[in-house]
């Protein structure tokens, strides 16, 4: 299960801007009558510029010049009724009218450019994405498994948050990370992980040694290739490849034992849900961040912990409990998740991509990626 659906947000956006334009015509309407009918000292005219104004904020530039127009007729109508269309008041009124929807026309225009930009780039950074984050798949021996992937909703600005799946001929190997960054640039670096994971995973009889593999991959692509001669930006591209880094865990369950074995390199730690508890599985010494190692102890540390059938284990990124309300608070997801222990794991994380949406109010500011696992019985 891979969500990234947008519909209901959609339905719902343009719903709002049919009510808003009936509002502005209403507007439009409410004043000529008023105008037309107040005594002659009392002028509302000034009030049809809020109509113009108020469309150029939902809708395009045409929209926006066709309401504009209709309240310099509705203006117009108004002079005639009361005066003349030569009258001093009315004529001023009706081009400063006429001048405040040209205004507010091309302010919509820029605005319908801008989003056509982040739509673009965005459609170009989900295409990248897809390429590079493949579905886990539903079973892997006796587990089942499912993901949900959030993109962030602030301009085009995908995420590095990245997951994965291999089987081995004892078990089956995850990994879930989160690369440092947002753009093309995080999803580049993502893609190194991942690629030297599933070159490595089914090979390595140990994680240690895994690890190591997705290490050496970290920031591989931007070394420059000579470096006895800089050119320029060469010192600005050995910046980035040096503070490039991806928080990751990567963990090995067996099929025939009721263990997992894990390895946490700097990311927030998996939650066991089991028998109605939650289980935050922490490490007693974690492992440098990947592409690390150079300047932090490069021990790598594997831990066991059991994992039984019926217990679900819950991976995620830190776009998941960083996420904000209006308050600025931050997701709880140990108490939100506690209404819903005992779920399947694509119930599961259906409840907590809705939760998290409603939480954040629709628009995240970082990429979050879900992956639950379930043990289940072993079939004969």
């Amino acid at each position: 299960m891979d969500a990234r659906r947008r519909d209901p947000a959609s339905r719902l956006s343009r719903r709002g801007g049919r009510l808003l334009l009936g509002a502005s015509f209403a507007l439009i309407a409410a004043v000529t009558v008023v105008d037309i009918l107040a005594p002659p000292e009392v002028h509302l005219g000034p009030f049809l510029i809020a109509a113009p104004a108020v469309t150029a904020s939902f809708a395009g530039p045409r929209m926006t010049a066709f309401v504009g127009a209709v309240a310099v007729l509705a203006q117009s109508v108004v002079a005639i009724a009361r005066t003349s269309l030569t009258d001093l008041n009315h004529t001023y009124q009706i081009i400063a009218l006429i001048l405040i929807s040209v205004i507010v026309t091309f302010f919509a225009y820029l605005r319908e450019q801008h989003e056509n930009k982040v739509t673009q780039l965005r459609s170009i950074a989900q295409a990248a994405q897809s390429v590079v984050l493949r579905p886990l798949p539903h079973r892997a021996g006796p587990l089942h498994i499912a993901s949900v992937y959030l993109a962030a909703e602030e301009e085009a600005q995908m995420g590095g948050d990245l997951y994965a799946a291999a089987r081995t001929a004892s078990g089956t190997r995850l990994l879930i990370g989160d690369a440092r960054g947002k753009g093309l640039d995080a999803i580049s670096e993502a893609s190194l992980v991942l690629g030297a994971f599933r070159v490595t995973a089914r090979r390595e009889s140990e994680l240690p040694a895994l690890v190591g593999h997705l290490e050496a991959g970290v920031g591989s692509a931007e070394e420059p290739e000579d470096l006895s001669a800089p050119g320029p930006g060469t010192g600005e591209a050995a910046d980035d490849a040096a503070e490039a880094f991806v928080t990751a865990l990567v963990l090995d369950i067996p099929d025939r034992e009721p263990v997992v074995r894990l390895v946490n390199c700097g990311h927030p730690p998996p939650l066991l849900l089991r028998r109605g508890q939650i289980v935050p599985l922490d490490t007693a010494e974690a492992s440098p961040p990947l592409g690390l190692a150079d300047v932090l102890s490069p021990a790598v540390t594997v831990e066991t912990f059991p994992f039984e059938v019926g217990d679900v284990l819950l991976l995620y990124t830190d776009g998941v409990v960083e996420a904000r309300d209006r308050s600025r608070a931050f997701y709880p997801l140990t108490e939100r998740l506690a209404a819903w222990i005992g779920e399947d794991p694509p119930t599961l994380l259906g409840h907590l991509r809705d939760d998290l949406r409603a939480y954040a109010g629709g628009h995240l500011g970082d990429d979050a990626a879900l992956v639950a696992v379930e043990r289940l019985a072993p079939q004969p």
